[in-house]
């Protein structure tokens, strides 16, 4: 009777793990959204000049440590960093890290809370906001980076499929969406920032300089960088 009893406990847990593997391997996203989709190459579809926009080379993008670097390029299949500059002299940096598997936490390393205190930054004031580019609005995160008398702030979203989101929360709720329905989504975090102190206006300036670049992509170019706005 003992043996029974040992031997029915041990048919059960066995049954269990092997239903919680199966459960867990169906469940598991298999189809990756970037194979349905025209590849994408940053360097070329981001151009050098649009609007009163050119390339600044005078002006690198925060740098990275040899580590960090070797994080992105496992996480990342394409890194733009670049500066423009306008007639007015007024400077943007831009940074566009795009990866085919958003479907995990990995991305988190480029997300400026990490990367900027890697690089001996201090955050300050994050706050979310909306960036507006015709009729509609990206949602974004805003904070400032702060480094000695270097004061940088910044706007950024990630991109997960063909939607524009904060990081966090709904973040996460894109990702469970797209895994119960077994697809791994591409997607891409924009940063735009500026060294300045004067804070609001380096906001407008960054929207300008964003609606510009929008308008000088073409239409799919424009979906992966910000997703699908007003139906596209």
């Amino acid at each position: 009777m003992l043996d029974f009893k040992k031997n029915k406990y041990a048919l059960m847990i066995a049954t269990a793990l092997f239903l919680s593997a199966t459960l867990g391997y169906t469940l598991t996203p298999k189809n990756a959204m970037a194979d349905t989709k025209p590849k994408i190459n940053l360097e070329k579809s981001i151009p050098n000049a649009f609007a009163d926009w050119t390339l600044d080379t005078r002006v690198v993008p925060i740098s990275t440590s040899p580590e960090l670097q070797e994080k992105l390029d496992n996480l990342y299949s394409q890194i733009v960093n670049r500066t423009y500059i306008n007639a007015k002299g007024e400077q943007i940096m831009l940074s566009i890290a795009y990866g085919r598997d958003q479907g995990g936490d990995g991305s988190q390393v480029h997300r400026p809370e990490y990367c900027y205190p890697a690089q001996g930054f201090e955050l300050k004031n994050t706050h979310d906001g909306k960036l507006k580019y015709k009729n509609d609005y990206i949602p974004v995160r805003r904070l400032l980076a702060v480094n000695g008398s270097r004061t940088e702030p910044i706007s950024y979203w990630i991109t997960i499929g063909e939607t524009a989101l904060r990081s966090g929360f709904d973040r996460k709720l894109a990702q469970i969406s797209y895994g119960l329905k077994g697809t791994i989504p591409d997607g891409l975090l924009f940063r735009v920032s500026n060294i300045s102190t004067e804070i609001d206006a380096s906001y407008q300036l960054q929207e300008k300089f964003t609606n510009d670049l929008l308008n000088s992509v073409d239409k799919q170019t424009r979906i992966r960088l910000a997703g699908n706005l007003n139906g596209e």
